[in-house]
């Protein structure tokens, strides 16, 4: 194998590529750790966790970077070959209107028809298990917010919620 060809190699190692940007990752939370002053082991600062866990994510990402370089690794093309969009792209557009419909029409008339939909498209089953789980799922998340834990919910136009 020529020069030419490692660095092809090298240069299209999935591997490699998520080592460094988990190094440049790391350093930057090492930055922003010391920014925060780090203090001491008896007196921590807001920075001490910070700085010691950019420390830990660089020692990782610096053992994928050598592994990488060392044994190679699947190229960043075959990583995504054959894979399907679609059901992808439904979901986020479903969470897309989600977000715009829910201060309109409230938390429970946005949530209902979003989870029966996904229900349906994304992950089929049948109507008679889709239509109770995707009315009772959110009347139960809404009583444990509401209710439970006092969180205010987007009543909607009809102040159901």
């Amino acid at each position: 194998m020529d020069r030419q060809e490692v660095r092809r190699g090298l240069l299209g190692n999935s591997e490699l590529w998520g080592g460094l940007v988990g190094l440049a990752l790391g350093v930057f939370v090492i930055w922003a750790g010391q920014k925060l002053k780090i203090g001491s082991i008896n007196d921590p600062g807001s920075g001490f966790v910070l700085f010691y866990t950019g420390i830990l994510m660089c020692l990782f990402a610096g053992t994928i970077v050598v592994a990488a370089i060392t044994e190679g690794g699947p190229s960043v093309a075959s990583l995504w070959a054959g894979t399907r969009w679609t059901k992808p792209l439904v979901v986020i557009a479903c969470l897309a209107a989600f977000s715009f419909l829910l201060q309109p029409l409230g938390f429970l008339l946005a949530s209902i028809p979003l989870l029966l939909l996904l229900l349906r498209v994304i992950d089929p089953v049948r109507w008679t298990l889709a239509i109770p789980l995707a009315v009772l799922a959110p009347i139960g998340v809404w009583w444990v917010l509401k209710r439970a834990l006092l969180i205010q919910l987007p009543a909607g136009m009809f102040n159901i919620g």
